[in-house]
């Protein structure tokens, strides 16, 4: 499974650069930077609404999921699946 954030494709749709997303919601360039290219591995949901309200989304056009082998977190790996 993997999740996705279609922060570029939004940002490109509403000719927004990430400087101006970042001064709109308050969250820095690098942590947006960070959701940008998939690296995150959370999202708070303070975040997730502000970020639709100013690209004035609903979460399901920002984050997507699409089916697949399941992606083993680093803690998570060698541990007991019943654990």
């Amino acid at each position: 499974m993997t999740v996705r954030i279609h922060l570029d494709r939004l940002l490109a749709e509403r000719r927004m650069s990430l400087t101006e997303l970042s001064d709109r919601v308050g969250v820095t360039v690098a942590n947006l930077s960070i959701l940008k290219t998939g690296k995150a591995r959370a999202i708070r949901f303070s975040t997730l609404d502000a970020l639709c309200r100013e690209l004035d989304c609903q979460p399901g056009e920002l984050i997507a999921w699409t089916p697949g082998p399941a992606v083993i977190e680093e803690e998570d790996a060698g541990k007991d699946p019943g654990e």
